[in-house]
């Protein structure tokens, strides 16, 4: 292997600097470059400005390709050192004249640099079409530019910091060999152990635990907090009303805004044209008891004092991490009932979705099955003929919670009249189960389950609308876009490339989106961070699809397409007076 300003390049004596002075060697030394791991970088490098799910800017951009490039390059640096010792090494007019050494030594980074430049203005033109596909802002080629910049940054920052944990490992393995007197070849082995354990150790014990203890207490000072413009309610049907018995300053920032708002009876009444009853919330924060099972007492006694029993929908809403309930989906399935409603949800952690995901996955499953069969028992004490629809709503994180509550389609078929999960993760077991035994020919990205008899899957209104077939009660909906990254995104594609990369795109992403190991991986999990970023319809936001969903799975006797498109627009009308709620 060459490398790239390598301490015998030097102009000056290396063995005299580096007595004097083998600090600044070291240093250097986490400089130099390897000319297979450089071409293998910028290989990677360029497989990372293909286009993915979503739009990314320079910044994304930027991040994504420095850690490709690093991961590339350690691929090139391994695969140069087995070349070199098992068969370059063997060849008779190995190494090559120092002529050639010279050209390669700067043909490579030139033709590196010129590659990544031209793939830069190609990606430009590719993120402009996924923004325009999307109905978005597109970036610009100059600025764009920028993105090589960064990744050299970054990509320069893990090779040195790979290059500090292996001369760590061989300063503790000379160690070993002089004082312990340990062979040298038991000594390397002994030294990367000890290297990965401390390592491990500083990350799970000190800065994973760290940064989660930091993280939970700063959202749970927001969690304090109260949205500019939300008060505690007046009337009855709402916890956090004088008369609830989840005290308004316990519910958490999301439980007092999802209490607060939402239109009253008088608002239904005037846009569906007929007497309206005022809906029901029902919320417990983390705040309102001491665990959860005083939280679950709480809301069973505020369904009792509110009469949720009695209305015509029971909806119980498992929610995402910080307790947020999409507000979209609450007004939707209100003016469908035009008020004659119960809505129950509760929190159970202070972090948001994507936090909760990576450290509080089995605590979202307990709670959304603690919520839902406690609901459930008392529901069925009610007489069968007079109950309500018990239905079930989960969106994100929260469709994992909704899952965590049934065992298997039977049941929920068994325990609910409903179910509406909205941009599933990947990781959700359910999902996941029925996807992978989907049937013959049907697509990943919308995948036929039993030819649709029970559980079926759409990526927008005419897809839900549009499927043949008979669907039988209770009907089970799960509503995911194309592009959702939430939907698509698992660690299966450091190494594997999945079916939706294989089948035709969905409408909303680009048939030239490729996938590459590794890289594939991580271009996913940039888009996560943009996941909401887009408009409605792509990505994880799902607008009024959601209304859809409910029209599909519990419309009223005597729903007409007509009246989805009434509500649709004052869904729109709320949206665009209140602003995305998020």
């Amino acid at each position: 292997m060459t490398r790239w300003f390598a301490g015998q390049d030097l102009p000056w004596s290396a063995d005299r600097l580096a007595e004097k002075h083998p600090f600044v060697v070291w240093a250097w030394g986490l400089l130099s470059l390897d000319f297979t791991g450089i071409a293998f970088g910028a290989l990677f490098f360029c497989w990372s400005l293909t286009p993915s799910l979503l739009p990314r800017d320079w910044l994304f951009q930027g991040l994504i390709g420095g850690i490709t490039a690093a991961i590339g390059y350690a691929f090139g640096c391994a695969l140069g050192w087995a070349a070199h010792r098992y068969w370059l090494s063997k060849l008779s007019w190995w190494p090559p004249p120092v002529r050639m050494q010279m050209v390669a030594k700067i043909a490579i980074p030139v033709v590196s640099i010129a590659a990544a430049l031209v793939m830069l203005v190609y990606s430009a033109n590719w993120q402009r079409e996924l923004a325009a596909l999307m109905g978005a802002e597109g970036t610009t080629t100059t600025g764009y530019l920028r993105t090589l910049l960064l990744s050299m940054v970054v990509a320069a920052l893990l090779i040195s910091l790979w290059r500090v944990l292996r001369d760590l490992v061989r300063l503790i393995a000379r160690y070993l060999n002089t004082w312990l007197r340990i062979p040298r070849s038991a000594a390397a082995p002994i030294g990367f152990v000890v290297v990965a354990f401390l390592g491990y150790t500083l990350v799970t014990d000190v800065l994973f635990n760290g940064v989660y203890s930091f993280v939970n207490s700063a959202f749970s000072l927001q969690n304090d907090e109260t949205r500019e413009g939300v008060v505690e309610p007046i009337r009855p049907e709402r916890s956090g009303s004088p008369e609830s018995y989840a005290p308004w300053e316990t519910l958490g920032y999301e439980g007092r805004d999802f209490v607060y708002r939402g239109l009253h009876a008088n608002e239904l009444t005037e846009y569906n044209g007929a007497p309206a009853k005022e809906p029901i919330r029902v919320y417990a924060g983390l705040g309102t008891a001491d665990d959860t099972d005083a939280r679950l007492d709480v809301i069973i006694r505020e369904l009792e004092r509110t009469g949720a029993f009695g209305r015509k929908a029971l909806v119980v809403i498992p929610t995402t991490g910080t307790g947020w309930v999409n507000p979209t989906a609450a007004n939707a399935v209100e003016l469908m009932f035009n008020g004659d409603t119960a809505l129950v949800a509760s929190q159970y952690s202070y972090l948001p979705s994507w936090i909760s995901f990576l450290a509080d996955r089995e605590k979202a499953a307990d709670a959304g099955r603690a919520l839902v069969h406690r609901v459930y028992e008392r529901w069925l004490q009610e007489p069968e003929a007079t109950r309500p629809k018990l239905l079930v709503y989960g969106e994100s994180l929260g469709t994992q919670a909704g899952e965590g509550a049934f065992d298997g389609i039977a049941d929920i078929r068994e325990m609910v009249d409903g179910v509406l999960w909205v941009g599933p993760p990947n990781a959700n077991r359910l999902w996941s189960t029925l996807v992978d035994r989907r049937d013959p020919g049907s697509p990943e990205v919308e995948p036929e389950y039993s030819d649709g008899l029970v559980v079926r899957f759409a990526d927008n209104a005419a897809g839900i609308a549009g499927q043949p077939g008979p669907w039988l009660y209770p009907r089970v909906l799960y509503i995911q876009h194309p592009s959702d990254p939430v939907v698509w995104w698992s660690p299966d594609l450091i190494f594997n490339r999945p079916d939706w990369l294989s089948e035709p795109p969905g409408y909303d992403r680009l048939p030239s989106m490729r996938w590459f190991p590794f890289v594939t991986f991580w271009q996913v999990a940039a888009d996560l961070g943009n996941a909401a970023g887009v408009p409605d319809g792509h990505g994880h936001n799902y607008g009024t699809t959601v209304l859809d969903g409910w029209v599909a799975i519990a419309a009223p006797d005597g729903w007409t397409s007509a009246d989805t498109e009434r509500v649709r627009a004052v869904l729109d009308e709320i949206a665009d007076t209140q602003g995305p709620e998020k």
